[in-house]
C-alpha cells in the first residue's frame, strides 16, 4: 500500500546515505600515498576506450606511436579495460626484471580462459603456473634439450628437411614446408618420437595449429577478447574452441599410446613420459591431472612449433631479399665447416656473422609483440602505483626496434650484432624471448635449432626467389596471425 512504498521509499534513502558517507570517510582515511597513481594516456570513449586509435593489424605499432605522445609508461583503455603500457628498453627491462614475482601472472585473457581455464605452462597464474613452470625447465633440462643428443635429433630432421627440398630439383617450393621440421622436433621432444611427414597425424596437427593461430589473430577473436559478453551472444569463440577440441582429441589418443607403450617405471624419453612418472608419485599441485596434463601439452605444441617454424620461414625469406647477406653466410659456412660436415652447436662462436644474422632475423621480424602480464600486487613502476590485478602490456616490439639501442631500428641490419672488427656482439635490447621470470621456457632449444637449422640449409642451397620474381618484389608483410607470421608464398632451394 502507499504507506508502505513511502516507508521503503525512506528506508532507500536512509541506505544511500550511508553508502555515500561511508564512501566519504573512506577517501578521507585513506592514505594518499597507497591511491593508484595512473601513467599518463589518451582519454578514453564511453565503451569504446581508446579503441579507435589503435590498428587492430598492428597494434604493437599504434601503441609505440601513443608512447611518443604520452611517454614510454602510459595508460590505454581496450574498452572498459584499462591497461598499462610499457614502452622502450628501460621501461621494459625494469618491469620484467626489477619486479620480481610482482609481475609474473598473466590477466584473464578471455579465449584462453576457455581455452585453458586457468591451466598449461603459459596461461596460467600463480601456484599452478609455477608448478608448471618448474616441473617443464626440470624436463627440458633432464632431456638435455639443445645439448649431445637433443642437437642429434635435430640434424636428423634436417635431413628429411633436405630430403623433401631436394625433391622439388630447384623448383618452387611452399615456404611453410620449412616448417615442418621445427614442428617435428617439437613433436619428438614431447612424445618421444618423430612423425613422417606425411603421417596423418602430423599433417592434422599441422594443419589445425596454423587455423588456430590464424584465428586466434583475427578481429573477431580480438573482439571477443575486449567485449566478451558480445563475443558469446554473436559465437565469436566457437570456431577456435571447435579446432582446438580437435587437437586435444589427438594429444590425448596420443597420450593413451604413451600409457599403453611404456611401462611404469621406465626411462623418462619425452616431456609426456615426465607427466606421466609425475603422476606415478605425490603430486600436490595436481600437474598430472588428466585436463592439466592436456594443458601443458596442447601449450607446448602451439608455442613450440608456431615460433621457431615461423622465425625459420622468415629467416629464409630474407636470405633472398637481402642475397649479398645470404653470399656472406655461405662464404664464412663453407671457410669453418671445413669437407661442407654438418653444422654443431658449438660451431656458433667460429661463426659471428651467421650468428649475427640470426640474431638480426629474430629482431627485425618482432614474432610475438607482446603478451601482458597481471600485478600480482600493488607495484612501482616509473614513479606510478599501479594496484594489484593491474594488466601490463610490456611492448616488445618497442624494445627491438628502440631508436636509442638500435642504429637503424627500421632495417635488416646484421651490422646490430658485430663489432668494428666483425666479432659477434650480445645486445641488451634483443629481448625476443622476453625476460625475467616468464622468459621462454624453450629458448635453449629454439637457438640451437635455429642454428643448426639455417646453417644447415644455407650451406646446401642457395635460396632464390621463383622464376620471374625479383628480391625486391617478395612480400614481408606479416600475415593476419596470433604471431607475426610470414605470408604464404614460395621460394627455390637450388643445391650449391
Amino acid at each position: 500500500d502507499f504507506t508502505t512504498a513511502v516507508l521503503m521509499a525512506h528506508l532507500l534513502l536512509l541506505l544511500l546515505g550511508l553508502l555515500g558517507l561511508w564512501g566519504l570517510l573512506r577517501a578521507c582515511t585513506q592514505d594518499p600515498s597507497s591511491a593508484p597513481r595512473w601513467p599518463p594516456g589518451p582519454r578514453p570513449l564511453p565503451l569504446l576506450g581508446n579503441l579507435h586509435l589503435l590498428s587492430m593489424s598492428q597494434q604493437d605499432r599504434s601503441l609505440m606511436k601513443l608512447s611518443e605522445q604520452y611517454g614510454p609508461i602510459f595508460t590505454v583503455h581496450l574498452g572498459r579495460q584499462r591497461m598499462v603500457v610499457l614502452t622502450g628498453l628501460a621501461a621494459v627491462r625494469e618491469a620484467l626484471v626489477g619486479t620480481g614475482q610482482a609481475l609474473a601472472d598473466r590477466p584473464p585473457i578471455a579465449i584462453f580462459q576457455l581455452i585453458q581455464q586457468g591451466r598449461g605452462v603459459f596461461f596460467s597464474s600463480g601456484e599452478r603456473w609455477k608448478a608448471a613452470r618448474q616441473f617443464t625447465v626440470r624436463t627440458l633440462h633432464s632431456l638435455r634439450v639443445g645439448r649431445g643428443p637433443g642437437a642429434d635429433n635435430i640434424l636428423q630432421e634436417l635431413r628429411c628437411l633436405t630430403g623433401q627440398l631436394d625433391s622439388y630439383q630447384g623448383r618452387p617450393f611452399p615456404l611453410a614446408l620449412l616448417g615442418w621440421a621445427p614442428s617435428n622436433i617439437t613433436f619428438a621432444l614431447l612424445f618421444g618420437r618423430r612423425f613422417d611427414y606425411w603421417d596423418p597425424v602430423f599433417v592434422s596437427l599441422l594443419g589445425l595449429i596454423d587455423e588456430v593461430m590464424v584465428l586466434l589473430g583475427s578481429p573477431g577473436l580480438q573482439l571477443f577478447n575486449i567485449y566478451p559478453w558480445l563475443g558469446a551472444l554473436l559465437q565469436l569463440h566457437r570456431p577456435v574452441l571447435r579446432k582446438i577440441e580437435e587437437i586435444r582429441t589427438i594429444l590425448k589418443t596420443l597420450l593413451e599410446e604413451q600409457r599403453l607403450r611404456k611401462p611404469r617405471g621406465h626411462p623418462v624419453q619425452s616431456y609426456i613420459d615426465a607427466l606421466i612418472q609425475e603422476g606415478q608419485g605425490k603430486d600436490p599441485k595436481d600437474l598430472s591431472a588428466e585436463a592439466n596434463v592436456v594443458a601443458c601439452t596442447l601449450d607446448m605444441v602451439m608455442a613450440g612449433t608456431e615460433t621457431t617454424s615461423a622465425t625459420l620461414q622468415w629467416a629464409a625469406l630474407l636470405m633472398v631479399k637481402n642475397p649479398d647477406v645470404q653470399g656472406r653466410v655461405q662464404e664464412e659456412l663453407d671457410r669453418v665447416l671445413s669437407s661442407r660436415r654438418p653444422p654443431k652447436p658449438e660451431d656458433q662462436d667460429k661463426l659471428p656473422y651467421t650468428s649475427a644474422v640470426l640474431h638480426e632475423v629474430q629482431r627485425y621480424i618482432t614474432l610475438l609483440p607482446h603478451v601482458p602480464r597481471c600485478t600480482t600486487a600493488d607495484i612501482q613502476l616509473g614513479g606510478y602505483l599501479l594496484p594489484k590485478g593491474t594488466p601490463v602490456i610490456p611492448l616488445l616490439t618497442s624494445v627491438l626496434l628502440d631508436k636509442t639501442q638500435w642504429q637503424t631500428p627500421d632495417q635488416f641490419n646484421p651490422g646490430h650484432f658485430l663489432d668494428a672488427d666483425g666479432k659477434f656482439v650480445k645486445h641488451a635490447a634483443f629481448l625476443p624471448f622476453s625476460a625475467g621470470r616468464r622468459i621462454c621456457v624453450g629458448e635453449r632449444l629454439a637457438r640451437t635449432e635455429l642454428f643448426l637449422l639455417f646453417a644447415g640449409l644455407l650451406q646446401r642451397y642457395r635460396l632464390l626467389p621463383p622464376p620471374g620474381v625479383s628480391p625486391a618484389t617478395l612480400d614481408t608483410t606479416p600475415a593476419a596471425a596470433f604471431t607475426m607470421r610470414p605470408r604464404a608464398q614460395a621460394l627455390c632451394a637450388v643445391p650449391r
